[in-house]
């Protein structure tokens, strides 16, 4: 299948990330998964401690659990990206749509709500990107919850995007630039929401007072 990682401008962004090297036939898993984890790790903690500090109560959402996961964010993702079989441009896109979603929702990523959040946004990225991909039971084995609990997780994701998943090579490009640079900055704590992030304008212009924003392949405007 061809996917922003084939034909790009930007290959070597891809290759540091590990978008293109074979990642099938090694151990080690490709840039990218530790540096997602990285990222929504130190915005975790940002977001957390703001909340915490100004009093302001998150809004909670159907990816919202009762008390944080026992297993990291980190370990997490290692999980999902193993088990799912999924391509790495599938964790870059699963994050455009968790931000496309956050921003949606007027909510804030925590450690409540990240790791449902983050698997549903794989899941639905794996069936955009690839021929070839498990069904929903297997995921739902994949991410300890039941089929039902990953129908209703998609369901919502995919309404509040309103079904618009195509994202533009320019944008894949910038998100994948924005990681990398997140990434290579884990060391230090910056004061970046990810709820904030450089997502301007409307998606959908046909509606915008119900201030969507558009994953399709024309906008989704970023940085």
């Amino acid at each position: 299948m061809e996917t922003p990682n084939t034909k790009t401008r930007n290959s070597n962004i891809y290759i540091r990330l590990g978008l293109i090297n074979d990642y099938l036939t090694v151990r080690k898993s490709p840039e990218i998964v530790s540096i997602l984890a990285s990222v929504l790790e130190k915005n975790i903690h940002t977001n957390e401690k703001m909340l915490k500090r100004s009093r302001t109560k998150d809004i909670v959402t159907i990816f919202h659990g009762t008390r944080a996961p026992t297993l990291s964010i980190r370990r997490y993702i290692n999980r999902v990206f193993e088990y799912s079989k999924c391509s790495p441009s599938c964790l870059v896109l699963a994050y455009v749509y968790l931000l496309c979603f956050i921003q949606q929702t007027n909510s804030y990523v925590t450690s409540l709500n990240v790791h449902r959040l983050l698997f549903t946004c794989v899941l639905v990225a794996v069936k955009f990107l690839e021929d070839e991909h498990f069904d929903n039971s297997y995921f739902a084995k994949i991410g300890g919850i039941s089929r039902t609990e990953m129908n209703n997780l998609e369901l919502k994701l995919l309404s509040t995007l309103d079904y618009r998943l195509q994202v533009s090579v320019d944008t894949f490009d910038r998100y994948c630039m924005h990681l990398e640079n997140e990434g290579a900055s884990s060391g230090t704590r910056h004061k970046w929401s990810i709820r904030n992030y450089g997502l301007k304008g409307s998606w959908l212009q046909k509606d915008e007072s119900r201030k969507h924003v558009k994953c399709d392949g024309h906008s989704c405007t970023t940085i």
